[in-house]
């Protein structure tokens, strides 16, 4: 039987050498490591492999989401799969919602980062258990993420100040003038009913905006 051939991104090789053993421990072909997010793109659009395993988090300006929506746009068939460190319920979301057939943290089982991988390339989902169930939740319940309330403006303002940054600063940086972002910063807060730095740092960090 012809093995599954996988394209994996992150950008610490120890980590990935390690999925990578692992896999091909399970009876899977590592084609292709890439390290930055334009080796990611590159090595898919040469390599033509079965399944991109993504981590979210790797490189400074891009992220495995930016790199799944570029593979994307141009195969929408592509069977992709995302690795986090991280659980928080908006990446969980956001990673359904582009298209990934699984979300998998890299604290999981090697069988089941194998299983993923099968099951994304049979054109399935794939998610445990309390991913799915937390899924579901958020369709229950609806998304009070940030991204869901705020235009891309003031999503990248309410960024900047959970990361500490004045409103001058913030103002200078995005070079408007700090009485407009006094005015956006005043209604983020009163949106999302935050107010105190700290409240507004945690929130960040709850929906993946920031790291911890």
């Amino acid at each position: 039987m012809k093995k599954i051939r996988v394209l994996l991104a992150d950008d610490h090789p120890i980590v990935m050498t390690g999925f990578a053993m692992s896999l091909e421990g399970q009876g899977l072909e590592v084609v292709a490591q890439a390290r930055t997010p334009a080796e990611a793109l590159a090595q898919f659009q040469q390599l033509k492999p079965d399944v991109a395993v993504l981590d979210i988090r790797f490189g400074e300006q891009l992220t495995g989401l930016d790199v799944a929506r570029q593979i994307l746009a141009h195969t929408p068939s592509a069977a992709i799969v995302f690795l986090s460190q991280f659980d928080q319920d908006s990446l969980i979301k956001e990673t359904y919602r582009l298209g990934g057939r699984a979300f998998m943290t890299k604290d999981c089982d090697p069988a089941d980062l194998a299983a993923a991988v099968r099951r994304a390339h049979e054109g399935e989902l794939y998610f445990l258990p309390h991913i799915a169930e937390r899924l579901a939740n958020l369709s229950v319940r609806g998304d009070a993420s940030p991204q869901s309330q705020l235009d891309e403006r003031a999503l990248e303002i309410f960024t900047l100040m959970a990361e500490g940054l004045t409103n001058a600063e913030i103002a200078e940086k995005l070079d408007v003038s700090t009485k407009t972002i006094s005015n956006i910063s005043q209604a983020v807060k009163e949106k999302l009913g935050v107010h105190r730095p700290a409240y507004i740092t945690r929130l960040a960090v709850k929906h993946g905006l920031i790291e911890p």
